[in-house]
C-alpha cells in the first residue's frame, strides 16, 4: 500500500502526542497485515482525551490533504481507530488498549516507540 506518504505513521505519533497521548508505537505490519502497512497504537487516560487525540490526529491530517478513508468507536472512545489507508490509528483508553493487546497480536511486526 502506497497510498499515502511514508512518512505518514510519525504524522500520526506527532498529533496523538500533542495531546498527551501515552505509550506510542509504530507497528510496521508491511507484509504481514494486507490491510495496512503501519498501525499507531496509543493510549489516552479518559474518552474525552481519546476523542481529543483522535480530532487533532484528522486535523492534522486533513491540513496535509489527507482524510481518513473510515472512522470506528467515536461516539464510546474506548477504541477509536482511524484508516488513512496505508496508516492505521489505533487510540485506546489504556485499560482496553491492556485488554486488546494488539502488539502481542501483531508480535511479527517492527515496533518502534515513538518519542517526539
Amino acid at each position: 500500500m502506497t497510498d499515502t506518504p511514508i512518512h505518514m505513521p510519525e504524522l500520526v505519533a506527532a498529533a496523538a502526542s500533542d495531546k498527551k497521548a501515552r505509550d506510542i508505537v509504530i507497528l510496521d505490519v508491511q507484509g504481514i497485515s494486507p490491510v495496512t502497512d503501519y498501525f499507531v497504537i496509543c493510549s489516552a487516560n479518559t474518552s474525552t482525551q481519546v476523542q481529543a487525540i483522535a480530532d487533532n490526529i484528522e486535523e492534522k491530517l486533513e491540513e496535509k490533504g489527507v482524510k481518513p478513508l473510515h472512522k470506528e468507536g467515536y461516539r464510546e472512545a474506548r477504541w477509536v481507530l482511524l484508516d488513512y489507508g496505508s496508516c492505521v490509528a489505533h487510540i485506546f483508553v489504556e485499560e482496553d488498549r491492556r485488554f486488546y493487546n494488539l502488539e502481542r497480536l501483531w508480535g511479527d511486526a517492527k515496533a518502534k516507540v515513538y518519542h517526539e
